[in-house]
């Protein structure tokens, strides 16, 4: 479990850093786009507006040139007004749209920005909960770890009613764990030591039913064969030591079923 929350918090947090500039990026291309795009009408009206003034500048000056004859000139400045005037309503628009355009790019920044900054604080706040997660995970880890040894100390100095409670008690705190089935067979090597054998025999049982393939289970059953003989059940003790061998014939305990067999 502490394995697993781990690689989920790394993959969070380097899912976070992938984001992160991609994001940006995205935001500034389409800022940049829309950017270019507004310099470019800038420049053309800038363009058309010096056009303008250059005609306004020559009207000026026909204007000044014209005496009392000046019938033919008239008539050329009519038509360079209504020129500039076509011009003038074409620059008008491009002035509209230029506002339009640098409207919806500030709003469009905004818009961008505000998203870009959910979208980081989301990332932050995932990448925060992964790190709680694996820090509980830790400390979780530790504790069941302390839990387990110090029931196993219990049976290692002789009290073993009390590794008994404290493995009963691991099993119940840290049900979910890859221990209990170990938890299991020390209790019923515990009840073996204190000659209680139908008990060990009872716990050792619950091992090999419920976790028959977990490394414990061979052992669960060897032990099961001591108590039965204890008890002055060799015939049982038998077919037991017979059932270790058969299902279990690669583990340690299985070399020793073997032996006692010979024995008996």
């Amino acid at each position: 479990m502490p394995k697993a929350g781990a690689r989920l918090a790394r993959g969070g947090i380097f899912l976070g850093a992938f984001l992160v500039p991609l994001l940006a990026h995205a935001a500034l291309f389409d800022d940049a786009t829309a950017s270019r795009q507004i310099v470019q009408l800038r420049n053309q009206v800038e363009s058309r507006q010096k056009s303008i003034e250059e005609r306004l500048s020559a009207i000026d000056a026909r204007l000044a040139q014209m005496d009392s004859s000046g019938q033919n000139r008239a008539v050329d400045l009519a038509q360079l007004l209504d020129s500039l005037k076509q011009d003038l309503a074409k620059l008008r628009g491009q002035v509209e749209v230029l506002a339009n355009q640098t409207e919806i790019l500030e709003r469009r920044q905004k818009e961008l920005y505000v998203d870009l900054d959910n979208r980081l604080r989301r990332l932050e706040q995932t990448q925060s909960q992964l790190q709680d997660k694996l820090s509980q995970g830790e400390r979780s880890a530790a504790s069941e770890k302390q839990a387990y040894e110090a029931a196993l100390n219990q049976f290692k100095l002789g009290n073993y009613q009390l590794a008994i409670t404290s493995f009963q008690s691991f099993m119940t705190n840290f049900a979910s764990s890859e221990l209990v089935p170990s938890a299991q067979y020390w209790i019923g090597n515990a009840h073996y030591a204190m000659r209680d054998y139908k008990g060990a025999i009872a716990a050792q049982q619950k091992v090999v039913k419920q976790w028959p393939e977990n490394s414990k289970a061979p052992d669960a059953l060897l032990n099961i064969a001591s108590s039965q003989s204890e008890l002055g059940q060799n015939n049982a003790s038998r077919e037991t030591l017979r059932a270790l061998v058969k299902k279990y014939p690669s583990s340690s305990a299985a070399e020793q079923a073997k032996q006692r067999l010979i024995r008996k």
